[in-house]
């Protein structure tokens, strides 16, 4: 891949990453791009600009090597709800799983329930839980919307009405995190839990 693609789509083993937004609804103390840091292995993630649908589909690969295709990137995909759908929908067409990365907050954003939008293009969802309650939430994630850790309960419990696979994480070694409490929250819902490890990315 070149400059311009790395910044757009990036490889991890088997997946290739798609980076459509530099925007997000949370300003995590512990991501890197709060700390000023927008490299992820040897990738850029920044973006000048939020890229249109048809940027995104000119700079994707041959997607034959991979598993999946999967929308994560130092942003919200969901701030991008059309263009997430339109791509997956693109990458669905050529016969790739496709998996949505996301802090949980896009109905509250989009002040719907965008999960029966995303089910005919997403194939799995991860969730970032990331606290067993607000406060411990709100002082590792800062979120910029009222009433976000809620909206984030919310959304876990009505992914897997919709979504075939789902997965809640939560960080192991963020002061005060209760991965146990995190775990019996995911667990539920109906979700798979996985607890990730602070400062190991990808």
């Amino acid at each position: 891949m070149n400059c311009e693609q790395a910044k757009l789509c990036y490889a991890i083993r088997d997946s290739l990453y798609l980076n459509i937004s530099n925007r997000c609804t949370l300003e995590c103390q512990f991501c890197p791009k709060t700390k000023g840091n927008l490299q992820l292995h040897d990738y850029d993630l920044s973006l000048k600009r939020q890229p249109s649908t048809e940027e995104v589909i000119a700079q994707l690969p041959n997607l034959a090597p991979f598993q999946e295709v999967v929308f994560c990137g130092y942003g919200e995909p969901t701030l991008r709800l059309k263009v997430l759908k339109q791509v997956a929908q693109h990458c669905k067409s050529l016969g790739i799983s496709t998996r949505l990365n996301t802090d949980g907050l896009g109905n509250l954003v989009h002040k719907r329930n965008i999960l029966p939008e995303l089910a005919p293009c997403i194939d799995a969802i991860s969730i970032s839980l990331n606290a067993q309650s607000a406060s411990v939430y709100e002082h590792h994630c800062q979120p910029k919307l009222n009433k976000a850790y809620d909206a984030l309960l919310d959304f876990i419990k009505l992914a897997s009405l919709y979504i075939r696979r789902v997965q809640v994480t939560a960080i192991d070694g963020l002061s005060e995190v209760d991965i146990a409490e995190c775990k019996q929250i995911a667990e539920s819902s109906g979700a798979t839990f996985l607890a990730r490890q602070l400062d190991v990315l990808g």
